[in-house]
Parts: structure tokens; sequence; C-alpha cells
């Protein structure tokens, strides 16, 4: 038995994609970054359907490098055939989208890492780990690139694994067009067409739109060239008709391109066609190496080039196979897919990146009342900063480099214990509102236009704490809606997680259905938080009523996490072994508790940074395990 169901090889880029729409290459303003080249899209692409997927290839030893490395670990990809190259920076390409029909792109592939691959690289046990190896054509273009795409190709097949060509035909990857001419997808050329034909005997399916088997078959006529190439290979045939759909051609070729096996096809919006052929391969690629027939192959394929060409960069575009089951039962209701808030909203949640099953959050993001404590001591507020720097310290020294913790920090007063925390592991809230409003205002940093999210790294979740109750005065309810509302909004454009903490006590009685209506009330305006904060409810039912309004509107949700409300640890405890029993329930957000009597202290001057950082690491390490004991009783709900 393998442990892989495919391994891709070639190209591995990363993707500076224009963010602006409808206007020139040349005056793009910013750009989004995505993993890029055909190979990792597939890569990315089959992982996200369910596939064991791994990469060959070579990238950077720099930025750009680690982020294709981890983000392909993100997306489920196995990374022991991706190399390090020493000498060579990982490829660039800079795409847009101009309109409908033309995507200008600027390949930086100059000696470029992938370019690199060699026999070397290409480990026999790697390649007898997988059932089905994918080539793509780029690498055939260069004499040591084709060296080892053939060993590779020569393995698998000794190994009686499948081989995939994609023929991927870029004129300029093979020297036949300028820089500009990136966009240039046919130029005719006997060398090209010669090289192919050499290499396709060794595959059991070839997939190419019918310029790319033009290329191929060394004809302009469709048919002529299928006729070509299957003079050469008993291959299994899919030509890709744009529009048209594709075709499957088993045996011989028949006299109309209609003629062949078709899938279910997919009419919507055309947006951007950059990545499409490698989301249809990758939908193909599911179908061929699960078993199933041509047509349910072509429908997998068909519906997946479809998501690509409704929305922005590649492998972001890609479905989870949640989502393509999704789409195939409740159809299209919006020929603009990425229009569709609903099947949005499952493409969100299904593909979001890192677990995070338990949650042990040292919430430091108070601001009001480490002002208090700093006017008590007497200390100057710019003191608080360095608290927070040692609250980090703690929450850094319990976590031990382990799973499943978390902190609460501010941009305002806790700015630098941010840039500290980057990259630690480590989930990072970050709150946007105005201590204590009510109605919710927003940090000046969050701006009017809530534009200020877009200086923030993706990795930051946007807390909002919300007072709010179901009784509160229409104006005072809708102006509290619409502005989480905006922020929701806000979030997702900038592709940021979202928190959304609710205090319905602090204004208002409540009841054990209070929580529940105010969960449900959000959902009903559009707001899907990824995680829910909650105060610590006294009884079994309210606890029930809220995991099961959140259950019922979003089935995605990460979950909910308990907050402390500075009660004294004993109080805590009692809260958390309640909360624990629903599954729902992953953790909690913890203040005051942790760290007040440190901050009086150290504020005060009376106890030093290691005599503070001990005391919350204590603190927050015995909540951990009160927790964690409370959650080994198991969940109910």
């Amino acid at each position: 038995m393998t442990s892989l169901d495919l391994i891709t090889i070639g190209r591995s880029s990363v993707d500076l994609y224009g963010v602006q729409v409808g206007g020139r290459l040349e005056d793009m303003a910013s750009f989004n970054k995505y993993i890029g080249g055909s190979p990792t899209n597939i890569a990315a692409g089959t992982a996200r359907l369910g596939l064991r997927s791994a990469l060959l290839t070579r990238v950077g030893d720099e930025h750009m490098g680690r982020f294709i490395r981890e983000q392909l670990v993100r997306e489920g990809v196995d990374v022991r055939g991706v190399r390090t190259d020493p000498e060579r920076l990982t490829a660039l390409v800079i795409l847009g989208i101009r309109d409908q029909d033309q995507f200008p792109l600027i390949f930086y592939r100059e000696n470029c890492a992938d370019m690199a691959l060699c026999e070397d690289d290409v480990d026999p046990a790697f390649i007898a780990d997988a059932r089905c190896v994918c080539a793509t054509g780029t690498h055939l273009s260069h004499p040591n690139t084709e060296k080892a795409v053939l060993k590779a190709l020569g393995l698998a097949r000794e190994n009686g694994a499948k081989t995939a060509l994609d023929i991927d035909y870029r004129p300029n990857l093979w020297g036949l067009a300028g820089h500009g001419a990136g966009e240039s997808r046919f130029i005719e050329s006997r060398a090209v067409t010669a090289k192919l034909q050499s290499t396709l005997p060794l595959f059991d399916l070839i997939v190419g739109t019918e310029e790319e088997f033009h290329i191929a078959g060394g004809s302009t006529d469709t048919l002529e060239a299928l006729r070509a190439v299957r003079r050469i290979t008993p291959a299994t045939l899919v030509c890709k008709r744009g529009p048209m759909g594709a075709v499957v051609f088993e045996g011989e070729i028949p006299d109309s391109l209609d003629a062949g096996q078709k899938g279910q096809g997919f009419p919507i919006e055309v947006f951007n066609v950059l990545g499409a052929g490698d989301g249809f391969m990758s939908g193909l690629l599911k179908g061929w190496l699960t078993g199933e027939d041509w047509p349910t192959s072509l429908k997998y394929a068909n519906a997946c080039g479809a998501f690509a060409v409704s929305r922005h960069g590649c492998t972001p575009a890609y479905p989870s196979w949640e989502e393509l089951q999704y789409f195939f039962e409740r159809g299209i209701r919006n020929k603009a897919l990425r229009k569709d808030a609903a099947l949005e909203q499952v493409h969100w949640s299904t593909n979001r990146k890192t677990d995070w099953p338990v949650m042990r959050v040292f919430a430091f993001d108070h601001r009001m009342q480490l002002e208090a404590l700093a006017e008590e001591a007497g200390a100057a507020p710019e003191r608080i900063g360095a608290f927070k720097e040692l609250c980090l310290k703690a929450a850094q020294q319990v976590a031990g480099g382990g799973s499943g913790y978390g902190i609460l920090c501010d941009g305002r007063l806790g700015r630098d214990t941010l840039y500290r925390a980057a990259g630690s592991g480590l989930w990072i809230g970050r709150p946007v509102e105005w201590p204590g409003s009510r109605p919710l205002t927003l940090e000046a940093e969050i701006g009017p236009d809530f534009g200020g999210l877009c200086e923030w790294p993706v990795e930051h979740v946007v807390k909002v704490l919300c007072f709010y109750h179901p009784d509160d005065p229409p104006e005072l309810r809708a102006n509290q809606e619409e502005t989480v509302a905006r922020l929701f909004a806000a979030a997702r454009r900038n592709r940021l997680e979202m928190l959304l903490e609710v205090i319905p006590s602090k204004v208002g009685p409540t009841d054990d259905d209070t929580v529940a209506k105010i969960i449900d009330r959000f959902y009903e305006i559009g707001v899907y938080p990824d995680w829910w904060k909650l105060e610590p409810m006294k009884t079994e039912a309210s606890w029930a009523n809220a995991c099961e309004a959140v259950r019922r509107n979003d089935p995605y949700a990460r979950g909910i996490v308990v907050l402390g409300l500075d009660a004294p640890a004993a109080e805590l405890e009692e809260s958390f072994a309640l909360a624990a029993g629903f599954d729902l329930v992953k953790g909690f957000a913890v203040g005051r508790t942790i760290f007040g009597d440190a901050a009086r202290g150290w504020l005060a001057g009376t106890i030093t940074d290691a005599e503070a950082i001990e005391e919350m690491a204590a603190r927050y390490s015995s909540l951990c395990a009160v927790w964690d004991k409370a959650r080994a009783k198991g969940g109910k709900a």
C-alpha cells in the first residue's frame, strides 16, 4: 500500500495577483500573494478534495520559498519532495485581470529554483510511495528538468503507478516569446512538438486545451492533432474546450469532438481564467484516482474549473470536497459564484487552515482596566506596553511551543507585543472595539471605512466585544448590528477570521434563551463569526441553547470560548466544568484572573519582571490544567 495518491512535478512559484480589476497591469496598485505554478496548484487542489498529494519541486532558501512550503503544509500537501535550493530564488509570477478576455501575466523565472530540479532530486522511495505521478509540460523544456521528470515517470511505471500529463503549454517558457508575452497560449514550434511527442508514450492520461493538443499533435486542426497524438500513445486523452466543456477519448478519435465522453457542465460568469486548468485537473484526478467513470470525473473537473474562473487567485479559488458536494446538491444560485454568499461561506469555512480543537487563551487585550491600574500605581501609561510583553513571555512559557494556546492583545497599547508574537504558533486575537463603548465604536486604527484591517497580519483574528441585548431599544440595536455587519464584511475582504464576543448580562436581565437569541440574530443579518466568545453562563440549558443556535446556523463554526469577567479561580473552575460538557466550547479566554495581581505589583514597582512572569505563568498554567481536566470528562453537545 502506498501512502500517497499523487505526486505532481514541476513549477512552483509565488503568484502576486493584482487586486484591482479592469485596469492595466501597469496600473495595479496592490497585490495578493498566493502559491502558484501548475503542479503546485494541482497538488493543493487535489489535497482539498481529499487526495493524499505531494509535490516534487525546488524553492529558494528565502522568505518566498518558506511561504510556499508552509502554505503547502497548511493545505495538507506532503512536502518531502520540496527541495530547498541554496543558490536560486523562488520563481515569481505577477498577474492581473484586465477584463473578461485579457489576463496579463509576467513570469519571473530566470534561473529560478524550480528549473534547477535534477535527477538527484528524484528519490526512488518517494516515487514508489505514490499511486500516480503527474507531470506538466514546462519541465520538459530544459534538459536537466526533463531528465528529472523522465526519471520519475520511469520509476512510476516500473512500480505500476499511473502517469498523467497536463500539457500546460506556455510559449514564452519554451523560449518562443518575450517576457511581455506571458499571456500567450499558442505559438507553433516543430521543436516543441517533437519534444512533447518523444514523451507522450510515457503517460496513461494526457490533458490539454485544443491549443495544447495542437502543439502536441503538430497541427492546428484539433481532430488531426488528436489523431497524431493517438498514433503515438494509447493514453486516455482529455481535450478541454472552454465554455463547450471537455471531452474524453479512450480509443480511436471520432470524426467529431462532440462524439467524445462528456460530463455535466456548469454555465457561470467568467471572472478570471488564470488557474482554471489546474482546478479542472484537480477535479479530474480526484475522479480518475478514486475509480469514478469519465462522465463523473468530468463533472468534478468542470465544477472545479467553474469555481476557479469565478474567483480571484488560483489555489485560493479551488473548492474543498465538502464545498463541491454542497454545490452539486444546491446548484447554481448566482452565475457569479463569488457573489453567492452561502456558497462563499462554505468555501471560507471548509478551507480555513490550522485546526484549533483546544483554546487556552491568555487575554491581556485590556486597555481601560490597565490604564486605570497604571494611574492607581502612579506609573507612566507607556509602562503598559512593557507589561504586555511580560504577559506574552508568560504565555509562551506555559505553551512551551505546544498547540492549543493563544493570546488576546491590542494594537494600541500592545503593538510591540503583537510584533513579537508573530509567527510564534500562538493563536492571536486582536480587539477592535473602543473599550466600554455602547453603542459600539471602534479603535481609531480601524478607520471610518474599516480600511485599517488591510494592515493586519492574516494570522490575527478580529475580536470585537459588543454589549448587546435582544431587548435593546430598536435604534441602539440597529446601530450596533450595522457596525458588526460592516466589520464582518471588512474582515472577510481582508482574509481575517473574526471572533464575536457578546455580554448581555452587563446591560440587561438574562435567561436560558438570551444568548441563543443573540446568536440567531447575528446570523440572521449575515454575520458568521469564526469564533464566539461568551460569558460563563450559569445553567446547562443556557449553554445547550447557545450551542444549538450556533450549530443550526453554521455547522462549520470553529467554536466557542468562555470569557472570565475577572472571576476568582474557584468560580472559573465551576464555570469551566459546566461549559466543558459541550464539545462546541473549545476552551477559555481569561485575563484579569491571570494578570490582575501581577499588574498591580509590577506597575507599582514592588515585583520584578521575572516575578511578574512567574506569577502569571503559574496562574495561566493552573487554568489550563483546570480546563483540560474538565474537558477530559467528555463533552456531550
